[in-house]
């Protein structure tokens, strides 16, 4: 079995590998019902009892699969995502893709993160699910990245706007068991932890074998303050799975990967050549290093990439594999690297 660390302001305990439920929500591709609840149930079976939604994620679609597959099952922790109210579009027809997904439900997303956002977002996440509890809860691309110039806006909701003040409600009513954030930059995190008591944080893409730039603040802060970090995009949206060969798509940070990733990732390639270790399992293995760490989110489409990743996560990988990617600068000096444990 897959083995559990703690989240120990919700008193609550995870698997090392989380099940990242975008893909039920027909994310680039669609899927059917079968092969995502076929999918769910697998990742189950094999041991991981963490599973991150999104209402976001097919417009609903992600939460209405993960709740059908999680329905009278015990022993599950269920994370979901505040921030995106969806609203019926009678116009919208079809499974053409919108923002990235495949899906043919007819909603379309309005940013919220004010208070009543908040508890209305909670609320309808609970309807779509069919379930009773949610235990976690991310406010869901608060930042630059999503927002630009208009962030400011979307981060007064939190503040002034009362979002905050309504996670920590549900909180404290016994609602869910903790909350943070979810985003895809430190920096927004350093924000929150200033302006909340957050659990749970939610990184993607930002603490990977390919570029650590959360190491300097924001990950001690969270270790200071007892704060379990979540790592999502710990194959930075694909280029650090496929490495870089042709015809793999080169996908970084959900675009095109420009030439010095790439140029990166082929120097981190011919190491793992030298140790025959897929690539693949470096990048999922080296965040769990972290002491902040409790989890890592993959997202999962097939039973077959479950158990390609069961199988990624338990590769023993020689402690001087990693000594020999700090030697070359490939991972921060200061970076906790498995050989270190």
């Amino acid at each position: 079995m897959i083995p559990t660390r703690t989240i120990p302001r919700a008193k609550i305990e995870v698997s090392e590998i989380g099940f990242g439920a975008a893909p039920l929500g027909n994310l680039y591709q669609p899927i059917t019902d079968l092969e995502a609840r076929a999918t769910l149930e697998h990742a189950l079976a094999a041991g991981m009892n963490y599973v991150d939604t999104a209402p976001h994620y097919g417009h609903g679609l992600s939460e209405r699969r993960t709740g059908d597959t999680l329905r009278e099952r015990a022993g599950v922790v269920l994370s979901s995502k505040v921030g995106r109210l969806l609203r019926a579009d009678p116009a919208l027809r079809g499974d053409g893709e919108r923002q990235g997904f495949r899906s043919s439900l007819p909603f379309e997303r309005h940013f919220d993160y004010t208070h009543d956002g908040v508890l209305r977002s909670y609320e309808d996440s609970l309807q779509r699910l069919g379930l009773a509890r949610i235990d976690l809860l991310y406010v869901h691309d608060i930042g630059t990245r999503t927002h630009g110039a208009d962030n400011a806006h979307y981060f007064d909701q939190l503040t002034k706007g009362g979002g905050f003040k309504a996670l920590e409600r549900l909180r404290d009513e016994g609602a869910i068991a903790g909350f943070g954030v979810g985003a895809n930059e430190w920096q927004v995190g350093l924000d929150a932890l200033r302006e909340a008591d957050c659990d749970v944080m939610l990184l993607a893409g930002r603490y990977t074998l390919l570029e650590q730039g959360a190491l300097a603040e924001f990950l001690p802060l969270c270790l200071e303050r007892r704060v379990a970090v979540v790592i999502g995009g710990a194959y930075n949206s694909g280029i650090l799975a496929t490495g870089t060969a042709p015809g793999t798509g080169l996908r970084y940070d959900y675009g095109e990967a420009p030439a010095e990733i790439v140029a990166r990732v082929a120097r981190l390639e011919a190491v793992c050549r030298d140790y025959d270790v897929p690539l693949a399992a470096a990048a999922l293995q080296f965040p769990l290093a972290h002491p902040a760490v409790a989890s890592v989110l993959l997202g999962l489409g097939a039973p077959r990439q479950v158990e390609e990743t069961i199988g990624l996560h338990a590769l023993r990988i020689p402690p001087q594999f990693w000594l020999d990617l700090r030697e070359a600068g490939l991972i921060a000096e200061d970076a906790p690297i498995p050989a270190d444990r």
